[in-house]
């Protein structure tokens, strides 16, 4: 599933327009990526945290000399640590859809 299909979903389930759900997407994509830009962490229960993580520099081999010893500096990467509710669902535990919401009585 892409972005675009994503959207798709969300607005057929959701009831909103293509164009809002495609807003929706983009913002939550934002979002996350100030937020790690920020150093800071984004937990959602049950499906997950999206964190960064600073990878320490060191010594490699150039890959197309592997004589020559080549310095590879440090760099942040996204890291993403999957919640007990998505793990439970991958592993057949738990369900995927919520239990449906009791009727909303009518007067």
């Amino acid at each position: 599933m892409n972005k675009a299909s994503l959207a798709q979903t969300i607005a057929g389930r959701v009831g909103v327009t293509k164009k809002e759900s495609e807003d929706m997407v983009n913002t939550f994509v934002r979002i996350v990526m100030e937020q790690l830009q920020q150093g800071e962490t984004v937990n959602i229960a049950g499906f997950g945290q999206f964190s960064a993580k600073t990878r320490a520099g060191r010594i490699g081999v150039n890959p197309q000399n592997p004589t020559e010893k080549i310095t590879i500096p440090p760099v942040t990467v996204p890291k993403f640590k999957a919640g007990k509710a998505l793990k439970d669902a991958l592993k057949g535990k738990r369900s995927l859809t919520p239990p449906e919401a009791p009727a909303q009585p009518t007067i």
